[in-house]
């Protein structure tokens, strides 16, 4: 039987095919595939709600992974931020910092936000800094996407990991047009996302642990909200992240990408 993500994922390959001479045949098909989709599919308040993680979900997954460290991955991840720790002129926010595995690279930047909905990580993560640090460090909850206590247009840096990929598209969206309100002109997000053209993405999601996303509808996202795509890539399967950038030219750290980006 075929899963929801699966449904999905054939909607889009299909939509790839429109302009062909199989176009007729293939609307019909999306037409039929969009009408199971919405029969099973989070379409719904309550089930939208369903869909997002719990407080004692969020409780209990950072527990499993706290025994589970993938060192590579994390190097990987750090040697990407420091690529954005140019300037202390501006502050930076980490949304879903969890117990604190990415929270010291922050150090560079004048003060560090973090925006989570577990009230007790705080203290887990000012453990890690010391005593001279505490007066930098910033903490809020949210609920969903609520980003209100943070000044307006005070970061020049948003970095979310291991986080984004719970979320549906449209809590996705709604926090990419939340967090524009705190960034200055030229201000970037460097969000660590779920890619369902890949098997391991794909599983991730048809077992319910992450939510379905794809490179190419997260690019959609990140247009629709105004922000310019600057790279999409991925460290490895599982590992997806994209950067984006606010439209403007205050930020004085500009990021260069390297890397070829493939639509």
């Amino acid at each position: 039987m075929l899963s929801i993500e699966q449904i999905k994922l054939l909607k889009h390959k299909l939509k790839q095919l429109k302009g062909t001479d199989w176009e007729r045949f293939l609307g019909e098909q999306i037409e039929l595939l969009e009408a199971l989709e919405r029969s099973v599919d989070a379409t719904n308040t309550d089930q939208i709600n369903r869909l997002d993680k719990t407080l004692d979900w969020y409780n209990k997954d950072l527990d499993l992974k706290s025994q589970h460290t993938d060192h590579l991955l994390t190097q990987t991840v750090e040697t990407k931020i420091k690529q954005f720790a140019r300037t202390n002129i501006y502050n930076s926010l980490e949304i879903g910092p969890g117990r604190g595995v990415y929270s010291k690279m922050f150090r560079s930047w004048r003060l560090n936000y973090f925006l989570d909905v577990i009230p007790d990580l705080e203290q887990k993560i000012r453990r890690k800094f010391n005593p001279q640090h505490q007066k930098y460090l910033k903490f809020f909850l949210t609920r969903k996407t609520e980003c209100s206590n943070i000044p307006q247009e005070s970061c020049n840096f948003v970095f979310s990991w291991d986080t984004f990929v719970f979320f549906t598209q449209n809590h996705i969206q709604q926090y990419l047009h939340d967090i524009k309100r705190v960034l200055i002109p030229g201000g970037y997000c460097f969000i660590n996302y779920a890619d369902c053209h890949y098997d391991y993405d794909l599983k991730e999601a048809e077992r319910g642990y992450w939510n379905y996303n794809t490179k190419t509808e997260m690019k959609k996202i990140i247009l629709d909200e105004g922000y310019e795509v600057v790279e999409m890539n991925q460290f490895r399967p599982g590992a997806n992240y994209f950067i984006c950038k606010k439209p403007g030219k205050q930020n004085p750290a500009v990021y260069k990408t390297s890397e070829i980006i493939i639509d």
